[in-house]
C-alpha cells in the first residue's frame, strides 16, 4: 500500500508541476496582457483532483489519519483554480487578475500541503 501512496504523492506532484509550470511560463505574457491558460494547466489541476481523491481513499484506506479540514481546504482552492482554468480556456487573452488569482491559490494549495500538520 504504500509504494501505490508513494506513485499517487508522485503524480499529484507531477499535477502541481504542470498546473504552476504552465503559469509560471505565462509570467511574460501576463505582464503584457496576453495571458493564456495553458492545456497543461488544466490537465494538471485534472490530474492533481484526481490524484488527490484518490490519496485520500489510500490513505484512509490504509488507516491513516486523514485531515479533513485540511483537504476539505485544498480541495475548495483547487475547484477554484479548476474552474479559472476551464473557463478561460479558450479564450486568447485572460485577464491578469484571473490569471495571477490561479498562481497565487496553486502556491497557497502548496503552502498549505507542506505546513498544515
Amino acid at each position: 500500500m504504500d509504494v501505490l501512496i508513494h506513485v499517487f504523492v508522485g503524480l499529484h506532484i507531477v499535477g502541481i508541476g504542470a498546473l504552476l509550470g504552465g503559469f509560471f511560463s505565462q509570467l511574460k505574457a501576463m505582464g503584457a496582457g496576453m495571458a493564456r491558460m495553458t492545456p497543461a494547466m488544466l490537465h494538471g489541476a485534472l490530474t492533481m483532483l484526481v490524484t488527490g481523491a484518490a490519496l485520500v481513499g489510500l490513505n484512509q484506506a490504509d488507516d491513516s489519519g486523514v485531515n479533513n479540514i485540511k483537504i476539505g481546504v485544498k480541495l475548495a482552492l483547487l475547484i477554484v483554480v479548476l474552474g479559472l482554468v476551464y473557463v478561460k480556456r479558450d479564450e486568447e487573452k485572460v485577464e491578469s487578475a484571473a490569471f495571477g488569482a490561479v498562481g497565487a491559490l496553486t502556491t497557497a494549495n502548496i503552502f498549505i500541503a507542506v505546513l498544515w500538520t
